[in-house]
């Protein structure tokens, strides 16, 4: 049975009760207090990126340079030392492939072209496909290589193939790159290895990886992680396994491309793009410390871009902008569409500062290829144009003859 305490021993447990709140501070109290705490768990630690900052002016990328993009419009978001001339490494590729995905589209080669392996493409050094003089491959088989392995001796038979010459598509890379306005590139390679003035720069890096990301078909070779192909020449073939080495296409929620980069000179280099709802970000970090360092800048880029940015979505590629007459042509009235999808990157909040205006030729000629540029869509956010946009014709126009322009100037006069 238990026993009821007496006044006098309720009265002292008070009074000890009030001693050691009183004497809390001295002995240490306030250190229990309970605090708040987070876990976050995921699968794979390299996954954890540092803290999101509300302003690029608060991000310092440990890299020589650094720049993220807008995927859309190529606007720039955050860079730094953006402009620095650096050896590339690898992500030169990121110009061999461009060229080469555009020789497809116009024609001039085809994906499924067999390629013969050239002696100075099989005695490339460095990674590769350990191809031997004489076997062939097709143009597709050789792009996954190229982007999954980072294959030097895949790019030398590519550019062989597109070109004649290593040197005829060097020329390419330089006269592209002018092209696109970029002037702190200049290209002695197709692949990165280290050799004298092969240079280029984040920016440009950054907006070649751009135009590349335009391929959607390329996309899932980007994003492949594994595939086994044969090399050897007929009779002594063998599997050989393409791994790609861009972890950041299994470790990041969105990731579409693009290219890894290392030689001892370059440092650890990344090309990287990565695409959430309509919003499409390129980043580029260039002579990092260690491919750890690389790939966790490179997170950092794209969480503050998608944390901080929306994307407004202006046209798709083929939506008419604008209605033109064409007085002399076979037909009266043509459209200016879209070249491709047009959009903008802006941070959020602001998306009700977007404005366009279209700028059509004022001479309009009478004979007009569908798909030829014929305006310009400028895009403004407040008064500051931040973004350009080719507009093209929808359809062919030839010169009408003198029977039709007769009976519409007839027409007109009655």
């Amino acid at each position: 049975m238990k026993r009821k305490l007496k006044k006098w021993e309720k009265a002292l447990c008070g009074i000890m009760t009030a001693v050691l709140l009183a004497a809390g501070g001295f002995m240490g109290i306030q250190n229990f207090m309970p605090q708040e705490r987070v876990l976050t768990i995921v699968e794979d630690a390299s996954t954890v990126s540092e803290a999101v900052p509300v302003s690029g002016e608060e991000m310092k990328i440990k890299a020589k340079a650094a720049v993220l993009i807008d995927g859309s419009s190529g606007k720039v978001i955050f860079a730094q030392n953006e402009r620095k001339h650096l050896p590339p490494a690898s992500v030169t590729k990121v110009m061999t492939l461009l060229l080469i995905m555009e020789g497809c589209q116009s024609g001039r080669i085809a994906l499924d072209d067999k390629v013969t392996i050239s002696d100075r493409a099989a005695g490339m050094g460095g990674s590769q496909m350990y191809m031997e003089p004489g076997e062939q491959h097709s143009v597709e088989e050789l792009i996954k290589g190229v982007i999954m392995v980072s294959a030097n001796d895949g790019c030398v038979a590519l550019a062989e193939h597109l070109s004649g010459s290593v040197e005829s598509f060097v020329e390419a890379m330089n006269e592209r790159a002018s092209e696109l306005g970029l002037e702190d590139s200049n290209f002695v390679n197709t692949n990165g290895l280290p050799v004298a003035d092969h240079y280029s720069c984040a920016y440009d890096i950054g907006m070649i990886s751009k135009e590349l990301m335009k391929f959607e078909k390329a996309h899932a070779w980007f994003t492949a992680w594994q595939e086994d192909i044969k090399v050897g020449l007929p009779g002594k073939q063998h599997k050989f396994t393409l791994t790609n080495t861009n972890k950041l296409i299994r470790s990041y929620d969105g990731a579409i491309g693009v290219k890894t980069g290392f030689t001892q000179d370059a440092g650890y280099c990344l090309s990287g793009a990565a695409q959430r709802d309509s919003t499409r970000l390129i980043a580029v970090v260039l002579g990092c410390k260690t491919s750890d360092i690389r790939f966790d800048q490179m997170r950092k880029l794209l969480d503050y871009g998608f944390a901080n940015y929306e994307t407004v979505e202006i046209s798709q590629k083929g939506e008419a902008v604008k209605k033109i007459k064409i007085e002399k042509g076979d037909v009266r009235n043509i459209f200016a569409v879209a070249s491709e999808d047009i959009g903008i990157t802006v941070k959020k909040g602001t998306a009700d500062q977007v404005r366009t205006k279209s700028i059509i030729k004022e001479d309009m000629p009478s004979r007009i290829s569908k798909g030829e540029k014929i305006g310009t869509l400028m895009i403004y956010e407040g008064k500051e144009l931040t973004a350009e946009y080719d507009l093209v014709s929808d359809r062919d126009v030839k010169p009408a003859d003198l029977m039709t322009i007769y009976i519409r100037m007839m027409k007109n006069l009655i």
